[in-house]
């Protein structure tokens, strides 16, 4: 996917990093555009219709947490939160609530471009697709049938139903919480040893290597994402 000329908006009230970010992602041909505060920020997002935005948490007039509030009632843009607090807990509540990626500060540039790529391409994957494809991994929705190189993987349905939406919202975090109520229902949160169970049963039956997995990563306290 060509990502030049794609459009992100930087909301942090740190003009370093703003800087930082500014000329990093314009040398990688994105056109990049800025906000100090929430404010600003919204109405960024409204006159310029970015296609990717990286949000800071702790803004002067808004709390970040906030910000994805507002923009997930009327927007579907990819939203990574740049933020310095660690605690699994506002990660988990910023997923939950609608942003896509979370990178804490300090932060590697190759890693923040790579989650933008990842991004982007959920943005891009958004019409509906019949058939999905992961490098050697291949999900075919309408026939409910999944392959790794070429030979078909027998899943359960209960299995079929959590690895398709991993996939559908492949390369976004989803929280333990979300895949919990998406695959079996409300009222489960607190039954995260299903999902332990589950996402290690398709990983025998998907991964050549148990111990560096490649295509269900986990986001240790916080969830798992299809790569």
């Amino acid at each position: 996917m060509d990502q030049t000329g794609k459009r992100i908006l930087v909301i942090d009230d740190e003009s370093q990093i703003r800087r930082l970010l500014k000329v990093s992602l314009s040398a990688h041909g994105y056109e990049v555009y800025e906000a100090s505060d929430a404010q600003s920020g919204i109405s960024n997002i409204l006159t310029h219709k970015p296609d990717l935005i990286i949000l800071d948490l702790g803004l002067p007039d808004l709390d970040g947490l906030d910000v994805i509030k507002a923009v997930r009632d009327w927007s579907k843009t990819p939203i990574i939160i740049l933020s310095a607090r660690e605690y699994e807990s506002e990660k988990v509540k910023a997923l939950d609530l609608g942003a896509d990626d979370y990178v804490t500060k300090p932060f590697g540039m190759g890693e923040l471009l790579a989650r933008i790529r990842a991004g982007l391409r959920h943005k891009g994957d958004q019409v509906d697709q019949p058939i999905l494809k992961f490098e050697d991994l291949v999900i075919d929705r309408v026939k409910r049938v999944v392959t790794v190189e070429g030979k078909e993987v027998k899943l359960t349905p209960t299995e079929y139903e959590l690895l398709t939406v991993l996939a559908v919202n492949s390369g976004k975090v989803l929280t333990h919480s979300f895949l919990l109520r998406a695959v079996w229902g409300p009222h489960t949160e607190n039954q995260g040893h299903y999902l332990r169970i589950y996402i290690g049963q398709i990983r025998r039956k998907l991964e050549t290597d148990l111990a560096r997995p490649k295509h269900i990563i986990t986001e240790p306290g916080v969830g798992y994402r299809l790569i």
